[in-house]
C-alpha cells in the first residue's frame, strides 16, 4: 500500500508539515506500522482503516507510537477527500474519538479537526528549571501573562511562552538530553510561543521524543495551547493564529476555534498540500 506524502498547514503551495498517511482495509501489525513511519522519515505517519462506519487511526513517529499528531490528521483528511470526496469523517483513536473535514479547492486542500477534550495544569518548577536550563533561557526570558504550563489536547506538551521573537529564534538543545527528559516527564513537544498580539501566536515546537528535533506546524500543542488560553482568561476572541516553522524555512499556519466551554474540543484548520502524487 503506497504511503502518501502531504504537507499539513501549508501556506498556500508551499511550507507545512509533511507527514505520511497510508490507508487500508486493515492497520498493519505495530511493528510494521513502526517500521513503515521510520522508513518514511516524518515526524509522524498516520495509519488508517475502515471500522464501523469511521476510521480506526494510529500515529507513529520514527521513534514510537503516539497518541494523537494534528498535522497528521489533517493531511488523513485532506487524503481521505481526495479518496472519497468532501465530507466529515469520524476517527477512532487509542483514547478518544474525534473527527476530521477535508474540502478539494485547486491544488490544496482545506481540512479541519476536531481535537480531544482540553486541559492543563501549573507545571512543576523542578520540571520547568530542567527546561529553561535544557533550552538556555532563564525565567527573565518569560512571558509570565502566559505562565508556563502543563498543557494536553489529545497529548501532553509543555508550554513556555517568551517575551520576545529574537528569544524565540534562538530555540536550541541537546536531542538525546531533550528526549530524555521529555520521556521521563512524559511529554510529546515542547512549545515555545510569543505573542504578537492576542490572537496571532509565533511558535516553536521542539519533538525530541519523536527523533525530531522541532516539528514545523503542530497540531495537536495548538490544540493543547488554544485549550490553556481558554483556561487562564486570555482574550482569544474565539479563535488564534499560529504562524511556525518559519525559523526553519517551512512557514506554516494553523487556526484554532475555541469555544467558551471549559475543556472541550478545539477546531483546528489548515490547508494540505500532496507532495506526491495521490
Amino acid at each position: 500500500m503506497t504511503v502518501l506524502r502531504i504537507a499539513a498547514f501549508s501556506d498556500g503551495n508551499q511550507g507545512g508539515n509533511p507527514a505520511g498517511v497510508w490507508i487500508g482495509e486493515d492497520l498493519p501489525p505495530a511493528a510494521e506500522m513502526q517500521a513503515i513511519a521510520a522508513d518514511v522519515g516524518f515526524s509522524e505517519t498516520a495509519f488508517a482503516a475502515p471500522a464501523d462506519g469511521a476510521w480506526r487511526v494510529r500515529y507513529f513517529s520514527p521513534l514510537c507510537e503516539v497518541p494523537f499528531c494534528g498535522h497528521a490528521t489533517i493531511a488523513l483528511g485532506a487524503a481521505l477527500a481526495l479518496q472519497r470526496g468532501d465530507q466529515t469523517f469520524e476517527l477512532r483513536l487509542n483514547s478518544a474519538d474525534i473527527s476530521v473535514a477535508g474540502r478539494r479547492d485547486g491544488q490544496t486542500i482545506a481540512a479541519a479537526l476536531q481535537s480531544p477534550p482540553t486541559r492543563s495544569a501549573p507545571i512543576d518548577p523542578l520540571l520547568q528549571a530542567d527546561l529553561l536550563q535544557l533550552l538556555d533561557y532563564s525565567i527573565d526570558d518569560l512571558d509570565l501573562n502566559i505562565p508556563p504550563a502543563r498543557i494536553h489536547g489529545g497529548a501532553d506538551h509543555v508550554v513556555l511562552a517568551l517575551k520576545t521573537r529574537n528569544a524565540l529564534a534562538r530555540m536550541s538543545y541537546d536531542l538525546k538530553r531533550g528526549r530524555d527528559l521529555m520521556e521521563k516527564a512524559g511529554l510529546i513537544t515542547i512549545a515555545l510561543v510569543t505573542a504578537d498580539n492576542p490572537q496571532l501566536f509565533h511558535v516553536r515546537n521542539a519533538f525530541a521524543v519523536g527523533g525530531v528535533s522541532e516539528d514545523p506546524a503542530t497540531g495537536a500543542a495548538a490544540a493543547a495551547f488554544a485549550g490553556y488560553l481558554r483556561d487562564i482568561g486570555w482574550p482569544h476572541g474565539g479563535v488564534i493564529n499560529i504562524v511556525q516553522g518559519e525559523d526553519m524555512g517551512m512557514r506554516s499556519l494553523i487556526r484554532a476555534e475555541i469555544s467558551g466551554i471549559a475543556g472541550s474540543s478545539i477546531r483546528v484548520s489548515g490547508t494540505a498540500r500532496l507532495m506526491n502524487d495521490a
